[in-house]
């Protein structure tokens, strides 16, 4: 059973690990999820690091960013490495020419809603070749909308992608999914994070706020002065898991 990360170097250890195990038990398309607010800042550290994990692949490894200008700067940020840098082209340039059959092993750095017809393009020229998304933010309802066609994508596509890594914190807890561990609920103590709940799949709605209530009530005849106290909105809550990570 895996434990709770105590900082960020854990946590990508940890993704890097669960990566590696998904491929090995035949996942193709991975998906990597910090579900924190500013995560998306490190893309490109994590596109670095996750790069690195393949790097028996020598140049069969693409790295592709969201757009040019940030595959750019990774390629003058990173100097010269063995993989291959680029971006998911754009209405100029169309997702095929990004594949090659020379590629092996694509990472995704931060693909949004407003890629994800390319990544969904690409997904379907991989093939069987690994496709990892780091940090992936799919299903921005502003931009892929709520109707049939917004079904469609999620039966058709983003429900076959795999979460062999998640994490987000909630308030007093946090999700944490690490292949081949089943989805877990930690509770957040006064030193660390103790296992809740170990669930077949992802907690969300109403099932989730259920467990927590649950996992959180306290016992029958137990004294309730700290749940007089006001507990921090999860604003509050986020930034301390972030520092924590950070630290």
């Amino acid at each position: 059973m895996n434990t709770f990360p105590d900082n960020l170097q854990e946590a990508i250890v940890q993704a890097k690990e669960a990566t590696k195990n998904a491929i090995a038990d035949g996942y193709t398309r991975v998906q990597v999820e910090f579900v924190i607010p500013e995560i998306p800042l490190q893309a490109q550290y994590l596109a670095l690091e996750f790069a690195k994990l393949f790097e028996e692949y020598g140049s069969g490894v693409k790295v592709l960013f969201p757009d040019t200008g940030a595959a750019m700067l990774a390629k003058r940020d990173w100097g010269s490495m063995p993989f291959q840098v680029s971006d998911m082209g754009s209405r100029f340039t169309p997702i095929e020419s990004k594949v090659a059959d020379t590629d092996e092993v694509f990472i995704l750095a931060c693909p949004s809603s407003v890629e994800v017809e390319r990544v969904e393009k690409l997904c379907n020229l991989a093939g069987d070749r690994p496709v990892v998304l780091l940090i992936p933010q799919l299903e921005d309802v502003a931009v892929v909308g709520i109707g049939l066609a917004a079904r469609q994508l999620r039966d058709r596509f983003i429900s076959t992608l795999y979460s062999c890594y998640y994490i987000r914190p909630i308030e007093d807890a946090s999700i944490l999914r690490c292949h081949p561990s089943p989805w877990q609920i930690w509770l957040e103590k006064e030193k660390g994070y103790e296992l809740g709940v170990e669930l077949s799949s992802k907690p969300m709605g109403e099932e989730l706020d259920r467990l927590l209530l649950k996992l959180t009530a306290p016992e029958e005849g137990e004294e309730s002065a700290n749940n007089q106290r006001k507990k921090p909105g999860i604003f509050g809550d986020l930034q301390k898991f972030l520092k924590a990570l950070s630290q």
